[in-house]
């Protein structure tokens, strides 16, 4: 895997929902940190299909309606639902 080299925010991913069962585990609670060198502990079709997301997020970008410096976004799996929340910070 490619090192992070700890460019634009420091973003941690929470898993704030989980509904049916995750194939990859992930369970509400879940916190880890992710970056667009770096998937964390998310599943790999999730972290595919939020990547151009995290990637706006990750370098300071806004779309219309987010809000601040959090997001919601939404697993592809509509069966067995997770939801994760992205909150971006200076790096320290």
């Amino acid at each position: 895997m490619a090192q992070d080299p700890g460019i634009g925010y420091k973003v941690v991913a929470t898993v704030i929902g989980a509904q049916g069962r995750c194939n990859a585990g992930h369970q509400e609670g879940d916190t880890f940190e992710i970056s667009c060198h770096n998937p964390g502990a998310l599943c790999g079709f999730f972290y595919h299909n939020i990547f151009p997301t995290l990637h706006t997020f990750q370098f300071g970008g806004c779309l219309p309606w987010w809000q601040g410096d959090t997001i919601q976004l939404e697993c592809p799996d509509r069966r067995n639902l997770v939801t994760i929340r992205l909150e971006r910070s200076e790096r320290a």
